[in-house]
């Protein structure tokens, strides 16, 4: 039962701090699509793939006081951050398996926007896709976002400098 939990501890220490629901979510999907063990079940949702069960997760984890949840106003919305805590890092120390290679992957993740992490993650949401399907849908599903085509194609070279990451 804990190893899905201890999972989503150690994305959260190998981060330092996650800066966002949202950006939680699609760091832990693009991990998943990259093959990394993570067992959440994703359904396309308004910002893109979404996991109630890593939702659920990541609320009881706080609830069990492993994750410190910091809630803050920003521009009129609540933003969450997310850190570990010294009862996480001791639970991590105690049961946690390494995850060979995560840790470069979710760091250099980290480093992006949400906004750009949604694309990534709408992109292989779709990746079976050819490219110019991918990008009409990209159009239509985030047409509020008003991706560039110069972004669709930062998104897909950013897929391919993560692979590239868990190849080395």
């Amino acid at each position: 039962m804990f190893d899905d939990h201890l999972k989503v501890i150690t994305v959260i220490k190998e981060a330092g701090e996650v800066v966002g629901r949202k950006k939680l979510q699609k760091m832990i999907y693009i991990a998943k699509k990259l093959n990394f063990p993570f067992q959440e079940k994703y359904e396309f949702h308004f910002y893109g793939p979404y996991s109630e069960e890593l939702t659920l997760r990541v609320e009881e984890l706080c609830n069990l006081g492993y994750l410190l949840e910091k809630k803050e106003k920003v521009s009129g919305y609540s933003q969450y951050r997310y850190s570990l805590n010294e009862e996480g890092e001791g639970f991590l120390a105690s049961y946690g398996t390494s995850i060979p290679k995560l840790g470069e992957c979710i760091r250099t993740m980290n480093e992006q926007s949400s906004r750009f992490l949604e694309l990534v993650s709408t992109i292989l949401f779709f990746y079976h896709l050819p490219v110019e399907e991918v990008t009409e849908k990209i159009h239509t599903l985030k047409a509020k976002q008003r991706y560039t085509k110069e972004e669709i194609q930062e998104g897909y070279k950013f897929i391919s400098q993560l692979e590239g990451c868990i190849m080395q």
